[in-house]
């Protein structure tokens, strides 16, 4: 083999033979090692994020992260956010020394196992979440791409009973969640839906005004002159006594 050599002035990395001739680590692992290495601080590098990269599954990605996990190139650690919701921070190591690799790994490993992996709260589905979750379930006959899964649909089922107590029919509930959807694949339908109907929520309808109450028509039984009234047997002109100016007109009539 003869090399054709090239001096690089920018835009290069550079990578020991300890990783680029690991005996010991797979040609994807070499490979996501010497792209990891080639990203500036503060990139992502999940798993997803990588298969979106390469041609390479999310298990031979995983495996891979794996392998450079074990010989001491990627730290992962889970942290809990102030808003309580977890965290994945990622430390790489150029040239990872074989006795620090142990005192690294170990106390990585206990402090991955205090914390749990959160397991999401499948609610029961009531009768009175039953249309709410019928609906959520007939999203694909309008969309395809809106196919959610039993527990998705028991999860956002209380989320659209919120929409329709607020006055909205099932009709236009439908029609909010699958209008003006993004092109292409949906990834996540599941939380494409929960992002509409947490933000989407429309405001509650102020209290309808009371309709001001209209007494019946009834005659005076003195002037015979029409008034409202209930039980009422005079109008008021004639209700406050015979010398009023209203009886005396009642009476030139």
């Amino acid at each position: 083999m003869t090399h054709v050599r090239h001096h690089h002035d920018e835009k290069f990395t550079v990578v020991g033979n300890h990783l680029a001739q690991h005996k010991d680590l797979s040609a994807c692992a070499i490979g996501i090692g010497v792209y990891i290495q080639s990203l500036p601080d503060g990139a992502l590098v999940g798993i997803k994020i990588l298969a979106l990269r390469f041609r390479e599954g999310e298990s031979r990605i995983a495996r891979a992260l794996r392998e450079l996990e074990a010989a001491g190139y990627l730290k992962r650690q889970v942290v809990r956010g102030k808003d309580a919701k977890l965290a994945t921070i990622t430390t790489w190591y150029e040239n990872p020394h074989p006795v620090d690799l142990v005192k690294r790994a170990r106390p990585a490993r206990r402090e991955l196992r205090p914390v749990p992996e959160p397991v999401p709260v499948v609610p029961e589905l009531t009768e009175e979440l039953r249309p709410a979750a019928g609906l959520l379930a007939g999203l694909r006959q309008r969309e395809p791409r809106l196919l959610l899964s039993e527990n998705d649909v028991r999860r956002l089922a209380l989320d659209v009973q919120r929409w329709l107590e607020r006055g909205l029919t099932p009709a236009a509930v439908t029609r909010t969640l699958a209008a003006g959807l993004p092109t292409g694949t949906i990834r996540w339908p599941a939380r494409l839906v929960a992002h509409r109907l947490r933000e989407w929520l429309p405001p509650e309808l102020p209290p309808v005004p009371e309709a001001p109450t209209i007494l019946p028509l009834r005659n005076c039984d003195r002037c015979d002159r029409a008034f409202r009234g209930t039980d009422e047997e005079f109008c008021p002109g004639c209700a406050r006594g015979p010398g009023s100016d209203h009886l005396a007109a009642a009476v030139l009539e």
